[in-house]
């Protein structure tokens, strides 16, 4: 049982409902279903597969919408694959009519008044850049950098530009809107600028009278400037390294990503880390040396998940893919679960202040004695969350009566999320929790736990006391 929590992009090599019950077996805790590819419905039926296999499982997994966002493309290319060459210059002009790899269009219709002379434009992930020489009323001439070949529908980067395009399409509505339907557990936001624009998406859940948690993904320059109120702003965080890694200096993205990941944990909010992480496993049954190392120094940065994207969506080895994460998670937290991990104080709303003290003190009376788990009825799930941040040495089984917040648990490191109904009192919590983890073995009769909880059960924010409990079979 591992603490790092693995998030799975289906795909092509990973729809099939066998498939997906095989990586729930292999310990999947959120799958990805990314709006950038497929069709609403084939959305529907992968999450019509995803809930049969959640029907019955005893693990318990999340379903994450992945919002595409205003992807900026190249026109069709005619002939597709044409080269350009250092030094060639380049017309692009605004609209999708065909082009060539000389003169193309793009779907960005402000293209033309956002970009500025001396600007880089980047085609295709970075594999050609081009800077702009001269501009005119529907054209902008740019000096080919570093050629190479021009495909259709190629993605482009404008790292030096602030663009005016909205972070959400009509297309990103309409994929909120299907969430909301379909009743997902957490929305990914893409190309996230500023707080306003994840408050605007609340307020939008809220007033659908939905209880979806949004995730923010951190890809372009302008969210590491506004940084802290994007995270205070989002329910999670994710480090979206393709695009960062491309709209920035690359050598910066790994300094980035502990940035991201300690804010997180000050501010207590989960953090999950993406893009490449086994890559090469797309193609080949084993990691790369280079590939592991970034997995575990993720882990030892304190993310709270780790997601894998074309290794299960597309790779020939998506079961092997996850295998492999599990066994470097296993490893690297023991080597955690030894060291002598600082526990900052969590930085939250003052009305949550004397929730994330409880969970640095139940953390601290688990480093001081043999407590072999924690238990917490978590009736929203914050007491989880905080728990969680605080980074315990020990398994945390989180209880509560709404089997949706035990899914959106999911994504916390740590925590075993376990739908239940509310206890009476106490005691109740008590025999429940035990029977809990007796059956499941993950402890002995004999074994003390931690206990947190607060009357009345199932009532938000009355967590108050902690207890040392030794299990029993009476």
């Amino acid at each position: 049982m591992i603490k790092t929590k693995i998030i799975a992009t289906l795909g092509p090599s990973s729809d099939r409902v066998e498939t997906i019950q095989a990586l729930m077996d292999e310990g999947v805790d959120v799958f990805r279903l990314n709006f950038s590819h497929g069709t609403f419905e084939s959305h529907s039926q992968l999450l019509h597969h995803i809930n049969s296999v959640r029907s019955h499982h005893r693990h318990i997994a999340a379903v994450v919408g992945d919002v595409c966002g205003p992807k900026i493309r190249t026109s069709r290319i005619e002939p597709d694959g044409q080269e350009v060459r250092n030094e060639d210059e380049v017309v692009i002009y605004t609209g999708e009519e065909p082009g060539t790899a000389h003169r193309f269009g793009t779907n960005y219709e402000q293209f033309v008044h956002d970009v500025q002379v001396g600007q880089r434009i980047l085609i295709d992930d970075g594999q050609i850049t081009l800077k702009a020489i001269a501009k005119e009323a529907d054209t902008v001439t740019c000096k080919v950098l570093y050629g190479g070949p021009v495909h259709s529908r190629k993605g482009i980067n404008l790292p030096d530009t602030r663009v005016s395009i909205p972070s959400l399409t009509d297309y990103d509505w309409q994929c909120i809107d299907w969430a909301i339907e379909n009743q997902l557990e957490y929305l990914a936001l893409s190309f996230v600028r500023q707080a306003d624009e994840i408050l605007a998406v609340k307020k939008y859940l809220r007033d659908a009278d939905s209880d979806i948690k949004v995730i923010s993904k951190i890809e372009k320059p302008e969210a590491i400037e506004n940084l802290e109120a994007i995270i205070q702003a989002s329910d999670a965080v994710l480090v979206a390294r393709g695009d960062l890694g491309v709209e920035m200096d690359l050598a910066q993205v790994p300094l980035i990503q502990k940035r991201i990941t300690a804010l997180c944990r000050q501010i207590g909010k989960p953090v999950v880390v993406a893009t490449q992480m086994l890559q090469s496993m797309i193609e080949s049954p084993t990691p790369t040396r280079a590939e592991v190392n970034d997995v575990a120094n993720a882990i030892m940065d304190y993310t709270d998940a780790v997601m894998l994207s074309g290794e299960t969506a597309v790779g020939q080895y998506p079961i092997k893919a996850i295998q492999t994460i599990r066994q470097i998670a296993d490893i690297t937290e023991s080597y955690l679960d030894q060291s002598n991990v600082l526990r900052p104080k969590i930085k939250t709303q003052d009305q949550l202040i004397f929730a994330a003290a409880v969970a640095r003190s139940v953390a601290q009376i688990v480093d001081d004695t043999e407590a072999k788990l924690v238990a917490v009825w978590s009736q929203t799930g914050s007491m989880a969350q905080f728990l969680s941040k605080a980074r315990i040495d020990v398994p945390i089984l989180a209880l509560s009566s709404n089997e949706r917040i035990c899914r959106q648990m999911a994504l916390h490191y740590g925590v075993i999320g376990r739908h239940q109904s509310i206890p009476h009192d106490s005691a109740d919590f008590t025999e429940k929790a035990d029977a809990i983890v007796l059956e499941r073995n993950w402890v002995q009769s004999g074994d003390q736990i931690v206990l947190v909880a607060g009357p009345p059960l199932g009532t938000a924010g009355t967590i108050n006391s902690i207890l040392i409990h030794t299990v029993t079979t009476d």
